[in-house]
């Protein structure tokens, strides 16, 4: 179930509202943590092989999905997380935080083997963001940026993106791409984020890595996922309400569960 323009690639036009969104997950932070999936182990595995160190700053952690999985790897992980109450989630696990915004962020000279990004680096300004990697970053240190590609069955999806057109048809966010669609977006970010860094001149050896798997939900799992979703902190009470009514209506008809193909993709780098 994509949201398309949460993907990797941020444009000015979107600053203000970037700014909105980014600090609306907190109230939602425990839901967050319980719907949101981890990474595949195959892509952790590959972060661990590729980095020169255990090292890793784990940018807009939030709950710390991504930092717990690298932390039982054997990384020594710090998160960096602009919403204190994803903060202080991902520290109830045992995660250590800076709450700031990355662009904002003092390490206080400190170098690292690896920054790493899951489902957030299109929060982070496109043009700071590959310096500021690029001044934490060891010779050889590793940039990984994931993010993962949610999708439904044709119906489900069509359903979404029609009660969201209905509801918010003015909205700047959509919901309810199909998964060719949502994965041929993500791509494609991926190869402008490897761009934005190799631009500057500090950085080499790009790489796409992808992984597919599949996830099965039933409405009341769907539902909550669902209200982790960016575009609906666009939204009144009511509109959600709404939103949500005929979404379970269409799971319902299609038999109250569906499995979820997800493709996570990933853009790697290495710096000079």
């Amino acid at each position: 179930m994509p949201t398309l323009n949460e993907g990797p690639e941020q444009v000015d036009s979107r600053k203000e509202l970037g700014e909105k969104l980014a600090g609306s997950f907190g109230a939602e932070a425990a839901r967050y943590d319980r719907t949101r999936p981890p990474y595949p182990d195959e892509l952790v595995a590959r972060i661990v092989k590729a980095s020169p160190g255990p090292r890793v700053i784990d940018v807009g952690c939030g709950t710390g999905t991504l930092s717990r999985q690298l932390k039982a790897a054997g990384f020594e992980v710090l998160g960096v997380e602009y919403d204190e109450l994803m903060a202080e989630a991902a520290r109830a696990t045992g995660i250590t935080v800076d709450v700031s915004k990355f662009e904002t962020w003092d390490p206080a000279g400190r170098e690292f083997d690896a920054v790493v990004a899951g489902q957030s680096w299109h929060w982070v300004d496109a043009e700071q963001g590959p310096r500021l990697v690029a001044r934490l970053l060891r010779p050889g240190g590793l940039f990984v940026a994931l993010w993962h590609v949610f999708s439904t069955p044709d119906p489900i999806a069509q359903a979404l993106a029609g009660a969201y057109e209905e509801i918010a048809p003015d909205a700047k966010l959509r919901l309810g791409y199909s998964r060719d669609e949502a994965v041929d977006f993500y791509r494609a970010g991926c190869t402008r984020t490897a761009d934005a860094f190799v631009n500057t001149g500090e950085f080499s050896n790009p790489d796409q890595w992808s992984v597919s798997w599949d996830r099965s939900y039933t409405t009341a799992e769907y539902l909550d996922l669902l209200l982790t979703m960016s575009p609906l902190a666009l939204l009144t009470s009511d509109q959600v309400a709404s939103l949500l009514d005929k979404v379970a209506a269409a799971i319902d008809t299609h038999g109250g569960t569906f499995t979820s193909n997800y493709e996570t993709v990933a853009v790697a780098v290495t710096r000079n």
